[in-house]
C-alpha cells in the first residue's frame, strides 16, 4: 500500500496589499484568495519553501 502523504493547513493572515509580486504569487500558488482561507497542501520541500517565502503572511499547522 502506498503511504499515505502528511497534509499541512495554511491560513492567510494578512493581507496581501503592499507586498511584493512574487510573494503574492506564491500565496496564489498555494490556492489562498482570501484572508483568512485555510487550505491543506501536501508536505513538500516545494511546499515548504513556499510556506517559508512568505511566513509573515500566513499561519502554518
Amino acid at each position: 500500500m502506498a503511504a499515505e502523504r502528511k497534509k499541512l493547513k495554511v491560513t492567510l493572515v494578512k493581507s496581501m496589499i503592499g507586498t511584493k509580486r512574487p510573494h503574492r504569487a506564491c500565496v496564489r500558488g498555494m490556492g489562498l484568495k482570501r484572508l483568512n482561507q485555510m487550505v491543506e497542501l501536501a508536505d513538500t520541500p516545494e511546499t515548504r519553501g513556499m510556506i517559508a517565502r512568505v511566513a509573515y503572511l500566513v499561519k502554518c499547522e
